[in-house]
């Protein structure tokens, strides 16, 4: 059953959602229909948040490559992170909190 909920377009899951939303801020719903639509909500949140953090990544790895002619591929394709190379590592910045500041 997981399989067939990760089959749900992005927008058809939201919209489902926001129906729930709305049948549970009623009110008027029996306790266990409000726990079923409590379930059912939960995972669409999660698999819409899911949807949207592999598409970021997607957007990462395009916009990183687009000086490249950019392309479309999925972030477990690439081999490199996403993140600007020109960028300070972590480690240079540790070796920058050595330096006195003026402020």
């Amino acid at each position: 059953m997981k399989k067939d909920i990760e089959k749900i377009p992005f927008e058809k899951a939201l919209g489902r959602l926001e129906e729930i939303v709305g049948k549970m801020e009623e009110g008027n719903v029996p306790l266990e229909q409000m726990i079923r639509y409590f379930e059912e909500g939960n995972t669409l949140a999660t698999l819409c948040g899911s949807k949207l953090k592999e598409l970021e990544k997607k957007i990462q790895v395009l916009v990183k490559e687009d000086t490249k002619g950019g392309e479309w591929r999925d972030f477990e394709d690439s081999e490199e992170d996403p993140i600007d190379e020109d960028e300070e590592s972590e480690d240079d910045l540790d070796e920058n909190d050595d330096q006195e500041t003026l402020f």
